[in-house]
């Protein structure tokens, strides 16, 4: 089975920080996987894709190690309810901006939960130029 994580899917977050999180996202990952700090988003990781970046995290030296133990640090266990739904606590809502309108995204071998304003500012920054210089690495 492909395990890649992708696609694009849009839900809201209620005022108790439940979310419904994609199915399709959630065939790959699993029904139980761990949310943390990302940039200006929040990472959602599989169990084993998060041993796999904690072993990157164990590599980091000098003031990266703050940083480091703060994304672990941040980091919470959570589990899908019946309906398929997760629950992102306050301090995670507030540190990615989730207010209403979420953004989820499969970026292959995790997924980012983003607020859908900040997350379309994001894809508004990436340039014409930019986005071509990546497709032209991988053309046939």
């Amino acid at each position: 089975m492909n395990s890649t994580l992708k696609g694009t899917y849009t839900h809201s977050i209620d005022t108790k920080g439940r979310m419904a999180f994609p199915q399709k996202l959630r065939d790959k990952l699993g029904s139980a996987f761990i949310v943390t700090i990302g940039k200006n988003c929040l990472n959602v990781y599989s169990p084993d894709e998060w041993d796999l970046y904690c072993e990157q995290l164990r590599t980091l030296t000098g003031a990266k190690t703050a940083a480091a133990k703060l994304i672990v640090n941040r980091a919470i266990d959570v589990e899908t309810d019946s309906q398929g739904r997760v629950l992102i606590t306050k301090d995670l809502r507030e540190y990615a901006g989730l207010t209403k309108d979420v953004t989820v995204v499969g970026v292959i071998n995790h997924a980012e939960i983003w607020d859908s304003e900040r997350y379309n500012e994001f894809t508004d920054s990436v340039s014409e130029t930019e986005l071509a210089d990546v497709l032209d690495i991988f053309a046939f």
